[in-house]
């Protein structure tokens, strides 16, 4: 696995590139302590499953630019929750009312949680 350092400037590109997609309620949760296979969640909201799927083309397409490790995608044909496999970090991609019913971020209420807001990267910890 990468190191921190690493691993926290590809959650802000992830983040940053999901936001100048118009992704919402962007947020990264740090896993790492709990002995997860991966190190840190990306969760984000789309409007529709056209854009689910758009926000996951871009990601991916970045991705390879940056000739980043892929490991998998699922979910990305329905569109209503998309997970992208980065190997230390793991995307899900949500319609909002799917999100909220998975509520992934209650499953790790104890973790490091950080909220992106803009693409300038102002973001918060909670």
């Amino acid at each position: 696995m990468l190191n921190k350092n690493n691993i926290e400037d590809k959650v802000e590109n992830i983040a940053n590139w999901l936001l100048e997609k118009k992704a919402k309620d962007v947020v990264s949760i740090d896993i790492s302590e709990f002995g997860s296979i991966t190190d840190v969640i990306i969760i984000a909201s789309s409007v529709n499953t056209r854009h689910n799927q758009a926000l996951a083309d871009f990601v991916l397409e970045k991705v390879s630019e940056n000739k980043w490790e892929y490991l998998g995608m699922e979910g990305y044909k329905a569109g209503n929750w998309i997970l992208i496999d980065l190997n230390e970090i793991i995307v899900h991609l949500f319609l909002e009312e799917i999100r909220e019913f998975y509520n992934i971020e209650g499953l790790w209420r104890g973790a490091k949680m950080t909220s992106f807001k803009s693409k300038e990267m102002a973001h918060e910890e909670f």
